[in-house]
């Protein structure tokens, strides 16, 4: 069979059912295996090729499982970069075949340019943002490649790879070739299991106001069970990064929001008093710390948990403890331990939640803006089990502040690399991955939306059940409010009168096939947020001047958020 069937057959023994990409003249074979196969998996065409790379994204955050996407040489392969990016600062495993000129067409080692029509180094171009990229030179080393590009993107600290394939490579002639799928965790980080436990352990039982984070991490390897097992037994409040929202619903007793630069006011103080603070895959990156990290958990003992030993190089406290190890193999043995040590924290647990309640009674609703009140309405209306996506910029924000998660929900954000233009295409990707026909919830604000507009198309031309949410606040709000903080109000490209516009979506809605709602007040949200059995878009109208509170200033630590408190409340805060 040909190297191109090959590759397919071999995604559809992964339990890959959908792929995600845009054609081109150099994938051309790989279009006509998928279609050859179209009963076991589907090829999903998309409007531009960052959109695919997106798709594939919100594939593998949903099914934890690879996602992939292609493209053709030059500028399909160029256009993929972005979501390869994403793919890479999130962890998350994706696959990208990219196309390439016939290798008799390349260049090679000739000292030009560019020999063969669409022909780019892609491989080059994207080795820093994947953990594995390669060209396939000769027609016998695509099954080896194809399998180290898998087993590199699964296993570990999960990301992205590439595969550059020249067509005359993908029509070659191969022998048949067994495989087998055996994704473990790596080992040899965990060969000092019983040690890891033992720490943890003993630095929980010396602490009088423990604190666990949980990062995007847990969700990447699969463990949001074993974690809220976890969170059960140990009995202490619970915080978490922005991307990481969902790894417990928001009524949880133990649920204390999330911190950083625009966390819940009431989380960062917490994190602030506690003794002792246990992360669990969380990288504690700037957004998280503040600038100045000295001022982040500075009475506590940081305890850091984390597959990539990269991550715990950057220090955030000089006594801080590493534990260097997958989460995949660790919890288990950690509740195995607990649950035979029947540790008893009860009574110094119960006087600190005591605490973290009483901080968050007194802090909470105080930053409660309009977009907030829209964001915890049209939480209300989405249902269990349900896919939410968000885009970046203030919306993003205002899900993370006031979304209430409901059990079985998941919350997908384009995260370290912030890219805009991601919710549309990730919710395209994660309908597909889910196995339902349960409706998909896409958040936007009006200048994320521009970026992938497009795909309204997909979505309309599948009759997909996706609510398209568009948060009009006819500015780039994030951006805008840094103008206002920062350079004296001077919107510069950020707001209609200073170079930026928004079109008018309800006939954007009306020209792709839309059902369209209007909200202006919360009232307005329930009618669009009913059952529909196809797409919907509910455009939120605000007013131009939206803001995102708390938020950080620079160089202060994370408890000390703007606007600030009344002195006489943080100093009752800070002295429980």
């Amino acid at each position: 069979m040909q190297n191109i069937e090959y590759l397919v057959k071999r995604l559809i023994s992964l339990g890959i059912t959908d792929v995600f990409g845009y054609p081109g003249g150099m994938v051309t074979h790989l279009l006509d295996a998928l279609d050859r196969h179209q009963d076991l998996i589907s090829v999903h065409i998309n409007y531009h090729e960052q959109a695919a790379a997106f798709a594939a994204c919100g594939y593998a955050q949903v099914s934890n499982n690879l996602g992939v996407a292609f493209a053709t040489s030059g500028p399909g392969a160029t256009n993929l970069i972005t979501g390869i990016c994403t793919a890479y600062f999130d962890s998350l495993p994706v696959l990208f075949i990219t196309g390439q000129v016939n290798t008799y067409e390349s260049k090679g080692t000739l000292p030009m340019r560019q020999k063969g029509f669409q022909e780019t180094d892609v491989v080059e171009l994207v080795r820093s943002v994947c953990k594995y990229a390669k060209k396939v030179e000769k027609p016998e080393e695509l099954p080896e490649i194809l399998e180290t590009a898998i087993k590199t993107a699964m296993e570990g600290r999960r990301g992205p790879v590439l595969l550059d394939i020249p067509m005359n490579i993908q029509r070659a002639e191969i022998s048949s070739v067994e495989y087998a799928n055996d994704f473990l965790p790596i080992s040899s980080v965990d060969s000092i299991l019983t040690g890891h436990i033992e720490t943890i352990i003993a630095e929980i039982l010396k602490a009088k106001r423990p604190c666990l984070l949980i990062g995007a991490g847990v969700r990447h390897s699969g463990n949001e069970l074993l974690v809220r097992a976890i969170v059960d037994l140990l009995g202490m409040p619970v915080v978490t990064s922005m991307i990481a929202v969902d790894i417990l619903p928001s009524p949880h007793p133990l649920n204390f929001g999330f911190i950083g630069a625009y966390g819940n006011r009431f989380s960062n103080i917490i994190v602030a008093k506690c003794d002792l603070l246990i992360t669990l895959g969380s990288r504690l990156d700037i957004r998280q710390t503040g600038a100045n990290p000295s001022g982040f958990a500075s009475k506590a003992r940081i305890l850091r948990v984390d597959v990539d030993n990269g991550e715990l190089q950057n220090r955030i406290s000089k006594d801080e403890i590493h534990i260097h190890s997958d989460l995949s193999m660790l919890l288990p043995a950690l509740i195995a331990h607990l649950e035979q040590r029947d540790i008893d924290n009860t009574d110094i647990n119960k006087q600190w939640l005591g605490i973290c309640k009483q901080i968050r009674e007194k802090v909470e609703g105080m930053d409660d803006l309009l977009p907030n009140q829209m964001m915890r309405e049209i939480s209300n209306q989405i249902p269990e089990n349900s896919i939410i996506t968000t885009d970046v910029g203030q919306n993003q924000v205002w899900v993370s502040q006031s979304f209430q998660v409901k059990a079985g929900q998941q919350v997908l954000f384009s995260g370290g690399h912030g890219a805009m233009g991601y919710s549309l295409p990730a919710a395209i990707g994660a309908y597909y991955a889910q196995k339902s026909n349960m409706r998909v919830y896409s958040i936007n604000g009006d200048g994320g939306i521009q970026i992938n507009i497009q795909e309204l198309q997909f979505i309309a031309r599948e009759s997909l059940p996706i609510t398209v949410v568009i948060l009009n606040n006819q500015s780039l709000g994030m951006i805008r409010h840094f103008q206002e903080m920062y350079f004296n109000s001077n919107f510069a490209q950020t707001v209609e009168e200073k170079g930026y516009s928004v079109p008018d979506f309800k006939r954007i809605a009306y020209a792709y096939g839309f059902t369209y709602y209007r909200a202006d007040k919360l009232t307005d949200i329930t009618e669009a947020m009913t059952p529909h059995a196809g797409p919907v878009l509910l455009e939120i109208q605000l007013g131009s001047k939206t803001y995102v509170y708390p938020k950080l200033a620079f160089d202060k630590p994370i408890h000390l958020q703007e606007p600030p408190l009344p002195a006489e409340l943080t100093e009752y805060l800070m002295g429980l």
